[in-house]
């Protein structure tokens, strides 16, 4: 039993002193704000037009962000929506079909 509580003991300090190394190594993070915010609005006007048959003055109104930083493009013809953000990122869905719906691209 000694031996097992002494184990216990080792693997509890090994624990804390792993949570507390202290890198400094700084992880990327690929995405951002605004890569998400234009990818979601993009993905959810696809979803308000094509799958709801919503007006586009109510889909504006239902993705509205805060702050409102995307704008919205809808092509018909290719049942697809593009948003932008500052030129730099933007997003991309298409309707696939009524069992489907949307997908980002």
């Amino acid at each position: 039993m000694k031996t097992w509580s002494r184990v216990a003991g080792l693997l509890a300090c090994a624990v804390v002193l792993s949570c507390g190394r202290g890198d400094t190594v700084e992880r990327p993070y690929d995405n951002n704000d605004l890569q998400l915010v234009t990818s979601y609005t993009a993905k959810d006007f696809c979803s308000c037009v094509f799958v709801m048959e919503m007006s586009e003055e109510y889909c504006r109104r239902w993705t509205k962000a805060s702050p409102a930083v995307a704008t919205v493009h809808v092509d018909y013809e290719e049942r697809t929506v593009r948003t932008a953000a500052a030129l730099l990122w933007g997003g991309k869905a298409r309707f696939v079909s009524e069992r489907d719906g949307c997908v980002l691209e």
